[in-house]
């Protein structure tokens, strides 16, 4: 499918089958993050990936919080995203903090991730809300690392792609 067909396609999914997800195919959402630009090429970012029966449940229930995300327990996969130290060219280091382009780095990496899931027949859904602690403890990630997202992943239940509410795009650009 061509690219913008893709983006169309992708969408938060909300209905996992009870299917469990190729590990090449993780492997390849993984590769398709790994070739996502960054500031200074400095690939602020590491991912780990949650594929183990046993483990996947207990990562599912850090993010059902505040009585929502229920249907997360349906994912097969997650990949847990974590802000990695940056390292900017030395012209740029005196004048910018080493995280500056980090977050955008991150969501470059995250959406490659997305579409990439989708283009092989997988659906995801992007976690902002999940027990950071209760994480950490489960993955043996450290304290001080920061969270950059969590990533559900799995078949969706239906090829049905909802349709999505979006701004025009004279709402959100404005041509010089």
């Amino acid at each position: 499918m061509d690219f913008l067909e893709l983006c169309r396609r992708r969408q938060s999914c909300r209905d996992f089958a009870d299917r469990q997800v190729e590990h090449d195919k993780l492997v390849n959402c993984l590769e398709a993050a790994r070739l996502a630009p960054s500031g200074c090429n400095a690939q602020p970012w590491s991912f780990v990936v949650v594929e183990d029966p046993k483990v996947v449940p207990q990562v599912a229930k850090t993010t059902m919080q505040l009585g929502i995300n229920e249907y997360i327990a349906g994912a097969k996969a997650f990949v847990v995203v974590l802000e990695e130290h940056a390292v900017l060219m030395p012209k740029i280091r005196p004048i910018l903090d080493s995280q500056y382009f980090a977050k955008g780095d991150l969501g470059a990496a995250v959406l490659s991730i997305c579409l990439a899931a989708e283009d092989q027949g997988l659906g995801t859904c992007i976690l902002g809300i999940y027990d950071r602690e209760k994480l950490g403890q489960i993955l043996n990630i450290p304290e001080y690392k920061q969270f950059g997202g969590v990533i559900a992943v799995g078949y969706p239940a239906s090829d049905k792609v909802r349709p999505k509410a979006r701004k025009t795009i004279d709402e959100i650009a404005r041509f010089i």
